[in-house]
């Protein structure tokens, strides 16, 4: 009970029904070890707590960045909903050394597994949802990644992929950008060109269109996409 209460402190939750905290720390393997016992496991509510979390994030952006058309709003909810992300959450907590696991998960590094982490995560959304409501469900959601949010945004204004791409290098270096067509294939009157875009001497991203501009949006959207994906595996 002591641990619960700990664990409860971090989270910034008190849970009326302490089995629902317990479930969503209980892995599949402690289960299967203890069948004897007939005890629930946390994939059940790992689903719930990703539908609401999804829910939570999406509405989130959505009222918060009304400039941001769904296309971007898309990939920001991804950006910040994914396992690196949730995962380093809940390392943040110390989650894993709450989890009951099987003998073999535990000897193979289970607690600190980014998988099994980010499972737990959303599983406690999930608890949290059973046990208090939608409201307290998502004021955990926004405790834990309205910061996040904010930092991926960053990258997703409404302008176009190459004055994204600039904005987000400007922030670490002076050196510019360097847009190349590296290829062009097709009749003259249905022509198809290649683009890449390169900082200091690396290639960032490559990309293809029907016109040098749109093959360099392309290139340049690529490397948007890279330098996010890299930042959330950062965080």
């Amino acid at each position: 009970m002591e641990n619960i209460q700990k664990l409860e402190k971090a989270i910034g939750y008190i849970f009326k029904n302490k089995d629902h905290l317990i479930t969503a720390l209980t892995h599949s393997s402690y289960a299967n070890e203890n069948k004897h016992l007939a005890l629930a496991y946390n994939e059940r509510l790992e689903f719930l707590g990703d539908a609401v979390l999804g829910f939570t994030v999406g509405s989130y952006v959505f009222r918060t960045f009304p400039d941001i058309p769904e296309g971007e709003l898309t990939k920001l909810r991804a950006s910040v909903v994914c396992e690196a992300m949730l995962s380093k959450k809940s390392a943040a907590m110390d989650i894993g050394s709450y989890l009951r696991l099987g003998k073999g998960e535990e000897m193979t590094g289970g607690r600190s597994r980014i998988s099994i982490l980010a499972d737990a995560f959303e599983a406690i959304i999930g608890a949290i949802y059973l046990d208090g409501g939608i409201e307290c469900a998502e004021r955990f959601v926004l405790s834990q990644l309205k910061g996040d949010i904010t930092v991926m945004r960053t990258g997703f204004k409404s302008l176009d992929s190459k004055t994204n791409l600039q904005e987000m290098i400007q922030r670490t270096s002076k050196i510019p950008l360097e847009y190349k067509i590296i290829d062009e294939q097709g009749p003259a009157h249905n022509k198809v060109f290649s683009a890449s875009v390169s900082h200091n001497g690396k290639i960032l991203g490559t990309g293809s269109g029907a016109s040098k501009k749109e093959a360099e949006q392309a290139a340049a959207q690529q490397a948007v996409e890279r330098l996010l994906d890299k930042e959330t595996n950062k965080n």
